[in-house]
């Protein structure tokens, strides 16, 4: 459901404007309707903007060294006291790790093209060229080298391997060696001392996330804290700007909205300071803010709206709507009653799970989910892979009576789910036309609705299309959906409306039934992977009893892992995926609302 909202107007003199905001922010329930106007000129907001932004960025990145409490020194002295002391030393360890970064990867080279030819001190070859002699370093391929090289320029050969040579010569300063190879010019440190330095650069790289831990332990209290801050500063600055000036600016005019439930305490706190004010209803043209407002069932799946968009103001909030049918289509897409078991018993686990999926999905789902997962399990009667209903079991074969559909019956099924979820969405269209419109523009909904229903039932009970009865409801649905389809108009455009609609339901229809196929493949997929990974884990076990117990213990866990995570994926995409498209569409659903949020102050995290 969609909250009642009001429209505020209000008209405060403009000297009087920033105490009046203050008073508005403190009432903490007005949403206001900000035009932007003048904010993308205001320097100073422009600043605020960006230091939020900066320090938001910050926070985020710090946040998740949180959990590294074990390596905290309360004696560490970080000379962090402030948000921007914070931001600042962020800066700086960030371009000191690239910098040690960089350092190691070029110690790295270095020691690379150290390593063929041995640990030396290359001072010495600075003396050796004092005394007037210089050694030189080659490489060259092993077919290349000329062994007349070593008489005529003192060659020593250093290392060899299949494919090259790598060596020097010692020669007079004055003599420069004819020699067809690649002259090698090493670094000015030796080995070891590039081995040092390594060792001390990668001892400071290991060192950062501990630095980064201190600074979080004290920064991001900090950060949050001027976050909150700069939030109300931008909010009470975008607000600011929203105002339209009046009268030589001598009167500022403001509008906002408001849950109706709370137009009366709004209006006693207004009337105490002496504000002048007036209450409005909502008019078809205005953007009304949308607070949704469900029970606590519907309310589970909220998040999954919000993921597509809110409706607007005239239209209907489908999530009580279309919950119970994510629910289903989550539990026949995993549809394996250990899965489900599982998912209720590891509830913090897969409630961290799902969160990476939406951060706003709650626990209580996740219960919700994995018994409906257990509950579509009963129909194949699979826990983990294997097939309950094969059990010898008395109540077990009664439950499989009771229960059991097989793969040809469940194809069937989610195709009868698709068609019931997409009429139930064409009588919610007719009704959502019926509120917004009127009930006139809803008929040729109805007449498609009639149709389609008249036309299924009899095929389904074996009736005659002749019977009067039948012949009477296809008439007049006929009727509503080539001459009443666009009340007003020309009966020759409705007839040709009516053939442009016939042509889209025709071919639309068929492809939506046809995308609830998705259901069963998914279920089906999941369960033979499933079986699979139980014929591996027995199929593999050596025939030690420990040993054999482990290696299958191993498989069994990992391999249902691995099922559990992508089925989990395929079993939230795709019941989406037929939400927003199938139902939202034959729902007529067009979404596009503005969230509520009401002007009031932010409080730290």
């Amino acid at each position: 459901m969609i909250t009642k909202m009001k429209k505020l107007v209000f008209l405060v003199h403009s000297k009087e404007y920033d105490m009046f905001l203050e008073h508005l922010r403190s009432l903490g329930v007005v949403h206001v309707s900000q035009k932007q106007q003048g904010a993308l000129q205001d320097a100073d907001l422009q600043n605020l903007v960006a230091e939020l932004n900066r320090y938001k960025t910050v926070l985020r990145e710090l946040t998740p060294h949180l959990s590294e409490t074990e390596k905290f020194d309360p004696n560490r002295k970080t000379g962090v006291t402030t948000a921007a002391k914070a931001v600042e030393k962020y800066d700086l360890q960030v371009a000191e790790k690239l910098v040690q970064e960089q350092t190691l990867q070029a110690l790295n080279r270095d020691r690379a093209q150290l390593l063929p030819w041995g640990d030396f001190d290359p001072h010495s070859l600075e003396r050796l060229k004092e005394a007037g002699y210089v050694i030189r370093f080659y490489t060259c391929p092993l077919r290349a080298f000329n062994p007349e090289w070593t008489d005529k320029y003192g060659v020593i050969e250093i290392l060899r391997d299949k494919q090259k040579v790598n060596f020097i010569t010692l020669t007079h300063a004055d003599v420069e060696p004819d020699i067809d190879a690649e002259q090698v010019h090493l670094p000015s440190m030796s080995l070891s001392k590039v081995e040092e330095e390594i060792a001390k650069t990668q001892a400071a790289i290991d060192a950062m996330p501990v630095k980064m831990m201190h600074l979080a332990t004290v920064g991001v209290p900090l950060l949050e804290k001027a976050v909150a801050e700069l939030e109300n500063k931008v909010d009470f600055g975008r607000v600011r700007l929203t105002g339209e000036s009046l009268a030589a600016d001598t009167l500022v005019l403001l509008e906002g909205w408001a849950p109706a439930a709370q137009i009366d305490g709004i209006s006693k706190a207004l009337d105490i300071k002496g504000v002048f004010y007036d209450v409005e209803d909502p008019q078809p043209d205005d953007d009304i803010p949308i607070q949704l407002s469900n029970n606590k069932f519907a309310k589970l799946f909220e998040p999954l709206t919000r993921l597509y968009m809110l409706p607007t103001y005239q239209e209907l909030d489908l999530t009580l709507f279309f919950a119970p049918f994510f629910m289903l289509f989550f539990g026949l897409c995993l549809g394996d009653m250990g899965y489900g078991l599982l998912m209720i018993v590891a509830l913090p686990i897969f409630t961290k799970l799902f969160q990476l999926i939406n951060p706003n999905f709650s626990k209580w789902l996740v219960v919700l989910f994995g018994a409906s997962t257990m509950l579509c399990g009963l129909l194949s009667g699979s826990f983990f892979g294997f097939n309950l209903y094969n059990l010898d079991i008395p109540f077990v074969q009664t439950m499989k009576g009771l229960l059991y559909v097989d793969s040809s019956t469940m194809f069937t099924v989610s195709l009868a789910i698709g068609v019931v979820q997409i009429l139930f969405g064409m009588a919610i269209k007719a009704v959502n036309l019926t509120i917004q419109c009127g009930f006139k523009y809803s008929l040729s909904t109805i007449g498609w609705l009639m149709l389609l229903i008249t036309v299924g039932v009899s095929v389904l009970a074996g009736i005659d299309m002749g019977n009067p009865v039948v012949m009477t409801l296809i008439i007049i649905a006929s009727v509503l959906i080539f001459l009443l389809n666009s009340p007003g108009k020309n009966p020759l455009l409705n007839i040709g409306l009516g053939l442009w609609d016939t042509y889209n339901m025709a071919t639309g229809l068929l492809g939506d039934v046809l995308s609830y196929v998705r259901l069963f493949a998914l279920g089906l997929s999941g369960g033979i992977l499933a079986n699979v990974f139980n014929s591996m884990a027995i199929g593999m076990k050596p025939d030690n009893p420990v040993a054999g117990f482990i290696v299958m213990a191993l498989i069994f866990v990992i391999g249902h892992a691995l099922n559990i995570f992508m089925n989990i994926l395929g079993a939230i995409v795709h019941p989406m995926r037929l939400t927003f498209v199938e139902f939202f569409k034959n729902a007529g659903y067009t979404g596009g609302g503005t969230e509520y949020k009401p002007f009031k102050l932010r409080i730290e995290n």
